[in-house]
Protein backbone atom coordinates (compact mmCIF):
# COMPACT_ATOMS: atom_id res chain seq x y z
CA UNK A 1 0.00 0.00 0.00
CA UNK A 2 2.96 2.53 1.03
CA UNK A 3 4.58 1.57 -2.71
CA UNK A 4 1.29 2.11 -4.47
CA UNK A 5 0.71 5.33 -2.22
CA UNK A 6 4.18 7.02 -3.27
CA UNK A 7 3.54 6.16 -7.55
CA UNK A 8 -0.13 7.79 -7.47
CA UNK A 9 1.46 10.59 -5.23
CA UNK A 10 4.38 11.15 -8.35
CA UNK A 11 1.66 10.34 -10.92
CA UNK A 12 -0.26 13.44 -9.40
CA UNK A 13 3.13 15.53 -9.58
CA UNK A 14 4.05 14.36 -12.87
CA UNK A 15 0.04 15.46 -14.08
CA UNK A 16 0.72 19.02 -12.79
CA UNK A 17 4.24 19.30 -14.40
CA UNK A 18 2.43 18.01 -18.08
CA UNK A 19 0.41 21.29 -18.13
CA UNK A 20 3.17 23.74 -17.94
CA UNK A 21 6.03 21.74 -20.02
CA UNK A 22 7.94 23.97 -22.43
CA UNK A 23 11.47 23.55 -24.23
CA UNK A 24 14.22 23.46 -22.58
CA UNK A 25 16.87 25.50 -23.47
CA UNK A 26 19.86 24.33 -21.12
CA UNK A 27 22.68 23.18 -22.72
CA UNK A 28 22.23 24.21 -26.07
CA UNK A 29 23.61 23.32 -29.37
CA UNK A 30 25.53 26.36 -30.70
CA UNK A 31 25.11 25.18 -34.25
CA UNK A 32 21.08 25.38 -33.46
CA UNK A 33 20.08 28.70 -32.61
CA UNK A 34 17.15 30.21 -33.21
CA UNK A 35 14.46 27.39 -34.29
CA UNK A 36 15.82 24.25 -32.49
CA UNK A 37 13.08 24.71 -29.75
CA UNK A 38 10.21 24.36 -32.26
CA UNK A 39 8.10 21.72 -32.41
CA UNK A 40 8.77 19.51 -35.54
CA UNK A 41 8.91 16.44 -36.78
CA UNK A 42 11.86 14.05 -35.68
CA UNK A 43 14.02 12.75 -39.01
CA UNK A 44 16.66 10.08 -39.08
CA UNK A 45 18.36 12.53 -40.71
CA UNK A 46 18.36 14.53 -37.39
CA UNK A 47 20.08 12.08 -35.38
CA UNK A 48 22.48 10.72 -37.56
CA UNK A 49 23.87 14.10 -37.92
CA UNK A 50 23.49 14.26 -33.82
CA UNK A 51 26.35 10.83 -33.91
CA UNK A 52 28.29 12.47 -36.44
CA UNK A 53 29.19 15.65 -34.41
CA UNK A 54 29.66 13.78 -31.18
CA UNK A 55 32.01 11.09 -33.03
CA UNK A 56 33.65 14.22 -34.59
CA UNK A 57 33.96 16.35 -31.41
CA UNK A 58 35.24 13.96 -28.12
CA UNK A 59 34.19 16.72 -25.98
CA UNK A 60 32.22 15.64 -22.51
CA UNK A 61 29.56 17.62 -23.77
CA UNK A 62 29.03 15.93 -26.95
CA UNK A 63 29.38 11.91 -25.20
CA UNK A 64 26.64 12.85 -23.23
CA UNK A 65 24.70 13.85 -26.31
CA UNK A 66 25.80 10.58 -27.65
CA UNK A 67 25.22 8.53 -24.59
CA UNK A 68 21.35 10.00 -23.79
CA UNK A 69 20.77 10.12 -27.41
CA UNK A 70 21.33 6.45 -27.79
CA UNK A 71 20.53 4.55 -24.51
CA UNK A 72 18.32 7.56 -22.83
CA UNK A 73 14.45 6.30 -24.05
CA UNK A 74 15.24 4.00 -27.24
CA UNK A 75 12.01 2.61 -28.95
CA UNK A 76 11.75 -0.97 -29.23
CA UNK A 77 11.83 -2.12 -33.04
CA UNK A 78 8.34 -3.52 -33.75
CA UNK A 79 4.53 -1.74 -33.32
CA UNK A 80 1.98 -3.04 -30.86
CA UNK A 81 -1.30 -3.00 -32.57
CA UNK A 82 -4.67 -4.48 -32.27
CA UNK A 83 -4.21 -6.80 -33.65
CA UNK A 84 -1.10 -8.36 -31.28
CA UNK A 85 -3.01 -9.76 -27.91
CA UNK A 86 -2.62 -12.63 -25.78
CA UNK A 87 -4.57 -14.83 -27.82
CA UNK A 88 -1.92 -14.79 -30.54
CA UNK A 89 0.82 -15.41 -27.78
CA UNK A 90 -0.39 -18.99 -26.68
CA UNK A 91 -2.01 -19.89 -30.16
CA UNK A 92 0.30 -22.71 -31.32
CA UNK A 93 -2.10 -24.34 -34.32
CA UNK A 94 -1.54 -24.34 -37.89
CA UNK A 95 2.00 -22.49 -37.41
CA UNK A 96 5.67 -23.79 -38.30
CA UNK A 97 7.30 -24.95 -35.60
CA UNK A 98 9.48 -22.45 -35.30
CA UNK A 99 6.76 -20.21 -34.62
CA UNK A 100 4.97 -22.78 -32.69
CA UNK A 101 8.37 -23.33 -30.33
CA UNK A 102 8.50 -19.55 -29.97
CA UNK A 103 4.79 -19.54 -28.83
CA UNK A 104 5.51 -21.88 -26.30
CA UNK A 105 8.81 -20.27 -25.19
CA UNK A 106 7.00 -17.18 -24.41
CA UNK A 107 4.06 -18.94 -22.80
CA UNK A 108 6.54 -20.41 -20.41
CA UNK A 109 8.05 -17.08 -20.14
CA UNK A 110 4.65 -15.39 -19.62
CA UNK A 111 3.67 -18.05 -16.39
CA UNK A 112 7.39 -17.44 -14.56
CA UNK A 113 6.74 -13.87 -14.52
CA UNK A 114 3.02 -13.80 -13.41
CA UNK A 115 1.32 -12.20 -16.00
CA UNK A 116 0.03 -14.93 -17.30
CA UNK A 117 -2.08 -15.03 -14.21
CA UNK A 118 -2.52 -11.26 -13.67
CA UNK A 119 -2.44 -10.30 -17.33
CA UNK A 120 -6.14 -9.41 -17.48
CA UNK A 121 -5.67 -7.19 -14.02
CA UNK A 122 -2.56 -5.35 -15.23
CA UNK A 123 -3.37 -2.09 -16.15
CA UNK A 124 -0.47 0.24 -15.43
CA UNK A 125 2.81 0.42 -14.45
CA UNK A 126 5.22 3.15 -12.41
CA UNK A 127 8.84 2.75 -11.77
CA UNK A 128 11.84 4.46 -10.50
CA UNK A 129 15.41 3.51 -10.84
CA UNK A 130 18.92 4.83 -11.29
CA UNK A 131 21.49 4.38 -13.56
CA UNK A 132 25.15 5.46 -14.58
CA UNK A 133 26.11 6.01 -18.44
CA UNK A 134 29.55 6.06 -19.97
CA UNK A 135 30.62 6.58 -23.48
CA UNK A 136 34.45 5.75 -25.34
CA UNK A 137 35.47 4.30 -28.22
CA UNK A 138 33.82 0.91 -29.70
CA UNK A 139 36.99 -1.32 -29.71
CA UNK A 140 37.45 -1.79 -26.02
CA UNK A 141 35.81 -4.59 -24.55
CA UNK A 142 36.45 -4.12 -20.99
CA UNK A 143 35.11 -1.43 -18.41
CA UNK A 144 35.08 2.31 -19.91
CA UNK A 145 37.91 4.31 -19.02
CA UNK A 146 36.14 7.54 -19.40
CA UNK A 147 34.27 9.22 -16.91
CA UNK A 148 30.75 8.17 -16.37
CA UNK A 149 27.58 10.25 -15.47
CA UNK A 150 24.73 9.56 -13.23
CA UNK A 151 21.42 10.18 -12.58
CA UNK A 152 18.11 8.86 -12.62
CA UNK A 153 14.76 8.01 -14.24
CA UNK A 154 11.15 7.39 -13.66
CA UNK A 155 8.64 5.47 -16.10
CA UNK A 156 4.85 5.22 -16.40
CA UNK A 157 2.79 2.77 -18.42
CA UNK A 158 -0.99 2.61 -19.02
CA UNK A 159 -0.98 -0.67 -21.18
CA UNK A 160 -0.84 -1.22 -23.41
CA UNK A 161 0.01 1.68 -25.60
CA UNK A 162 0.48 4.91 -23.53
CA UNK A 163 4.13 5.34 -21.74
CA UNK A 164 6.04 8.22 -20.73
CA UNK A 165 9.71 8.52 -18.91
CA UNK A 166 11.63 11.63 -17.62
CA UNK A 167 15.57 11.29 -17.08
CA UNK A 168 17.82 13.57 -15.56
CA UNK A 169 21.54 12.67 -16.13
CA UNK A 170 24.54 15.26 -15.67
CA UNK A 171 21.85 18.10 -15.11
CA UNK A 172 20.20 17.20 -18.58
CA UNK A 173 16.64 16.31 -18.51
CA UNK A 174 15.15 14.48 -21.20
CA UNK A 175 11.61 13.42 -21.72
CA UNK A 176 9.43 11.35 -24.02
CA UNK A 177 6.02 9.86 -24.00
CA UNK A 178 3.31 8.43 -26.12
CA UNK A 179 -0.55 8.98 -25.93
CA UNK A 180 -1.24 5.61 -28.23
CA UNK A 181 -1.02 7.82 -31.21
CA UNK A 182 1.94 10.25 -30.94
CA UNK A 183 5.48 9.10 -29.72
CA UNK A 184 7.20 12.31 -28.75
CA UNK A 185 10.82 12.78 -27.62
CA UNK A 186 12.29 16.62 -25.93
CA UNK A 187 16.19 17.09 -25.65
CA UNK A 188 17.90 19.62 -24.58
CA UNK A 189 19.54 20.47 -27.62
CA UNK A 190 16.95 19.18 -29.98
CA UNK A 191 14.09 20.48 -28.36
CA UNK A 192 11.00 19.00 -28.66
CA UNK A 193 9.94 16.79 -31.96
CA UNK A 194 7.44 13.82 -33.19
CA UNK A 195 8.70 10.63 -34.38
CA UNK A 196 8.23 9.30 -37.33
CA UNK A 197 6.16 6.14 -38.41
CA UNK A 198 4.05 4.02 -36.37
CA UNK A 199 4.14 4.41 -32.05
CA UNK A 200 6.42 1.93 -30.48
CA UNK A 201 6.97 0.64 -26.86
CA UNK A 202 10.02 2.25 -25.16
CA UNK A 203 12.56 -0.38 -24.79
CA UNK A 204 13.19 0.75 -21.37
CA UNK A 205 9.87 -0.57 -20.30
CA UNK A 206 10.53 -4.34 -21.77
CA UNK A 207 14.01 -4.79 -20.89
CA UNK A 208 12.57 -6.47 -17.52
CA UNK A 209 9.84 -4.09 -16.60
CA UNK A 210 6.85 -4.92 -17.56
CA UNK A 211 6.53 -8.81 -18.94
CA UNK A 212 3.30 -8.57 -20.58
CA UNK A 213 4.51 -5.99 -23.10
CA UNK A 214 7.84 -7.97 -23.83
CA UNK A 215 5.78 -11.24 -24.51
CA UNK A 216 3.60 -8.82 -27.24
CA UNK A 217 6.89 -8.11 -28.66
CA UNK A 218 7.64 -11.42 -29.67
CA UNK A 219 4.12 -12.67 -30.36
CA UNK A 220 5.50 -13.63 -33.88
CA UNK A 221 8.77 -14.53 -33.43
CA UNK A 222 10.52 -17.14 -34.05
CA UNK A 223 12.62 -19.78 -32.30
CA UNK A 224 16.73 -19.76 -33.64
CA UNK A 225 17.40 -22.82 -31.21
CA UNK A 226 19.84 -22.45 -28.00
CA UNK A 227 22.73 -20.59 -26.87
CA UNK A 228 24.80 -19.98 -23.87
CA UNK A 229 24.70 -16.72 -21.93
CA UNK A 230 26.53 -16.18 -19.08
CA UNK A 231 26.03 -19.12 -16.53
CA UNK A 232 22.39 -19.87 -19.03
CA UNK A 233 21.21 -22.04 -21.19
CA UNK A 234 19.10 -20.16 -23.30
CA UNK A 235 16.33 -20.24 -26.09
CA UNK A 236 16.99 -18.02 -28.78
CA UNK A 237 13.65 -16.31 -30.20
CA UNK A 238 14.00 -13.72 -33.13
CA UNK A 239 11.53 -10.72 -34.34
CA UNK A 240 11.81 -8.64 -37.22
CA UNK A 241 9.89 -5.44 -37.61
CA UNK A 242 8.22 -6.11 -41.09
CA UNK A 243 8.87 -3.80 -43.99
CA UNK A 244 6.02 -1.57 -43.78
CA UNK A 245 6.45 -0.60 -40.84
CA UNK A 246 10.27 0.00 -41.26
CA UNK A 247 9.20 2.18 -44.33
CA UNK A 248 7.26 4.87 -42.52
CA UNK A 249 10.26 6.01 -40.45
CA UNK A 250 12.31 6.69 -43.88
CA UNK A 251 12.99 10.27 -44.50
CA UNK A 252 14.64 12.23 -47.19
CA UNK A 253 18.12 10.88 -47.71
CA UNK A 254 17.67 8.63 -44.66
CA UNK A 255 16.19 4.88 -45.16
CA UNK A 256 16.05 2.22 -42.69
CA UNK A 257 16.73 -1.05 -44.03
CA UNK A 258 16.02 -3.25 -40.91
CA UNK A 259 15.62 -3.08 -37.20
CA UNK A 260 15.48 -6.74 -35.73
CA UNK A 261 14.93 -8.05 -31.87
CA UNK A 262 16.40 -10.78 -30.11
CA UNK A 263 15.64 -12.35 -26.86
CA UNK A 264 17.14 -14.89 -24.76
CA UNK A 265 14.65 -16.56 -22.63
CA UNK A 266 16.67 -18.88 -19.74
CA UNK A 267 16.18 -22.67 -20.60
CA UNK A 268 16.17 -23.46 -16.32
CA UNK A 269 13.40 -21.09 -15.35
CA UNK A 270 11.90 -19.56 -18.42
CA UNK A 271 13.12 -15.76 -17.59
CA UNK A 272 14.50 -13.10 -20.44
CA UNK A 273 18.21 -12.85 -19.37
CA UNK A 274 19.59 -11.03 -22.55
CA UNK A 275 17.63 -8.67 -25.05
CA UNK A 276 19.38 -7.31 -28.11
CA UNK A 277 17.95 -5.39 -30.95
CA UNK A 278 19.81 -4.29 -33.87
CA UNK A 279 19.28 -1.19 -36.68
CA UNK A 280 21.06 -0.68 -39.71
CA UNK A 281 20.82 2.88 -41.58
CA UNK A 282 21.50 3.91 -44.82
CA UNK A 283 22.05 7.79 -45.32
CA UNK A 284 22.36 8.61 -49.25
CA UNK A 285 22.75 12.19 -49.84
CA UNK A 286 23.47 13.45 -53.30
CA UNK A 287 26.82 14.24 -54.56
CA UNK A 288 28.06 12.29 -51.47
CA UNK A 289 29.39 8.75 -50.81
CA UNK A 290 26.54 6.57 -48.97
CA UNK A 291 27.02 5.91 -45.20
CA UNK A 292 25.30 3.21 -43.18
CA UNK A 293 24.83 3.32 -39.58
CA UNK A 294 24.46 0.37 -37.56
CA UNK A 295 23.29 0.62 -33.65
CA UNK A 296 23.42 -2.54 -31.39
CA UNK A 297 21.87 -2.77 -27.89
CA UNK A 298 22.40 -5.35 -26.11
CA UNK A 299 21.13 -5.56 -22.69
CA UNK A 300 21.49 -8.16 -19.58
CA UNK A 301 18.79 -8.67 -16.98
CA UNK A 302 19.53 -9.64 -13.52
CA UNK A 303 18.19 -9.57 -10.08
CA UNK A 304 14.47 -11.02 -10.95
CA UNK A 305 12.41 -9.93 -7.97
CA UNK A 306 8.76 -10.18 -7.33
CA UNK A 307 6.45 -6.73 -7.38
CA UNK A 308 2.55 -7.76 -6.62
CA UNK A 309 3.43 -10.78 -7.93
CA UNK A 310 5.19 -9.70 -11.20
CA UNK A 311 9.02 -10.90 -11.53
CA UNK A 312 10.82 -7.87 -12.46
CA UNK A 313 14.09 -7.64 -13.71
CA UNK A 314 15.86 -5.10 -10.57
CA UNK A 315 19.13 -4.60 -11.96
CA UNK A 316 20.33 -5.01 -15.92
CA UNK A 317 23.48 -3.20 -18.42
CA UNK A 318 23.14 -2.23 -21.28
CA UNK A 319 25.72 -2.16 -24.15
CA UNK A 320 25.25 -0.02 -27.76
CA UNK A 321 27.95 0.28 -30.08
CA UNK A 322 27.41 3.11 -32.70
CA UNK A 323 29.26 2.12 -35.98
CA UNK A 324 29.75 4.26 -38.81
CA UNK A 325 31.08 2.61 -42.36
CA UNK A 326 31.07 3.03 -46.05
CA UNK A 327 33.25 3.18 -49.23
CA UNK A 328 34.90 6.45 -48.36
CA UNK A 329 38.35 6.34 -46.83
CA UNK A 330 38.56 7.06 -43.30
CA UNK A 331 34.46 6.73 -42.87
CA UNK A 332 34.70 4.08 -40.47
CA UNK A 333 33.96 4.92 -36.52
CA UNK A 334 32.84 2.79 -33.93
CA UNK A 335 31.12 4.40 -30.46
CA UNK A 336 30.79 2.05 -27.39
CA UNK A 337 28.39 3.38 -25.29
CA UNK A 338 26.61 1.90 -21.99
CA UNK A 339 24.77 2.27 -19.05
CA UNK A 340 23.95 0.33 -15.95
CA UNK A 341 20.94 0.79 -14.07
CA UNK A 342 18.70 -0.55 -11.06
CA UNK A 343 15.13 -0.51 -10.02
CA UNK A 344 14.13 1.71 -6.74
CA UNK A 345 10.83 1.31 -6.85
CA UNK A 346 7.85 -0.51 -8.89
CA UNK A 347 3.79 -0.77 -8.62
CA UNK A 348 1.43 -2.18 -11.03
CA UNK A 349 -2.41 -0.63 -11.05
CA UNK A 350 -1.39 2.71 -10.06
CA UNK A 351 -4.13 4.43 -8.61
CA UNK A 352 -4.88 7.84 -10.11
CA UNK A 353 -3.19 6.97 -13.69
CA UNK A 354 -5.41 8.71 -16.25
CA UNK A 355 -4.79 8.94 -19.64
CA UNK A 356 -4.36 12.45 -19.56
CA UNK A 357 -0.77 11.94 -17.75
CA UNK A 358 0.38 10.97 -21.54
CA UNK A 359 -0.83 13.72 -23.62
CA UNK A 360 1.69 15.29 -25.59
CA UNK A 361 3.06 18.86 -25.04
CA UNK A 362 1.07 21.42 -26.83
CA UNK A 363 4.28 22.46 -28.82
CA UNK A 364 3.36 18.73 -30.63
CA UNK A 365 -0.66 18.78 -30.60
CA UNK A 366 0.30 22.58 -32.58
CA UNK A 367 1.75 20.41 -35.19
CA UNK A 368 -0.41 17.88 -36.25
Amino acid sequence: MVQKGRAKASADIFCMQQQQLTPLTEDPDPESHGDHNKARKETSWDLVKTWFRANTDKGTERNLRLVLGVLGCPLAPIPLTSETNDHNILSIKNTPIEASSASYIIQQYMASTGCLKFQNSMKSMYATGSMRLACGPGESEGPMKRTSETGCFVVWQKSPDRWLVELVVAGCRVVAGCDGKIVWRRLPWLGTHAARGPHRPLRRIIQGLDPRSTALMFTKSRCLGEKRVGDEDCFVLKATADRAAISQRNDGPTEVIRHVLYGYFSQKNGLLVYLEDSQLTRVQVVGSATVYWETTIGSTLEDYREADGIMVAHHGRSVATVYRFGDAPGMHNRTRVEEAWKIDDIAFNVAGLSDDCFLPPEEILKCI
